[in-house]
C-alpha cells in the first residue's frame, strides 16, 4: 500500500533488498560495481561484499536500494516466484 503523503514511509520503503535484488538491478542499469558504488555513495569493495552475501548496515543497504530506486529499479520481493527486479517505464521515472 503506497501512501499519497510524500513524507510517510510505507512498508515496502523498509524492506531488504537482498544480494541477488542488487546484482538483478546492476544487470538491468548495465552498471558496473564502480558505477554503483558511485550513485550509493560506498566502496566498490562494499558493493561487492553485500552481493556475496557479507553483512553490511541497514543504512548502507539502503542506501545500495535508494541509489538502485532512483535510477529506476522497482524491487519484487518474494511472492511465489521468487525475487527480482524491473525497470520503471520512462514516463513514471
Amino acid at each position: 500500500m503506497q501512501s499519497t503523503d510524500s513524507n510517510s514511509v510505507t512498508t515496502e520503503d523498509l524492506r531488504s533488498i537482498s544480494p541477488i535484488h542488487c546484482k538483478m538491478a546492476r544487470a538491468a542499469l548495465s552498471l558496473g560495481v564502480r558505477d554503483l558504488a558511485k550513485l550509493a555513495y560506498v566502496s566498490p569493495n562494499t558493493i561487492s561484499r553485500f552481493e556475496r552475501g557479507e553483512e553490511v548496515f541497514d543504512s548502507t543497504m539502503f542506501m545500495i536500494k535508494s541509489a538502485l530506486e532512483n535510477a529506476g529499479v522497482d524491487f519484487i520481493f518474494e511472492n511465489g516466484g521468487g525475487d527480482g527486479v524491473r525497470l520503471r517505464k520512462k514516463t513514471d521515472v
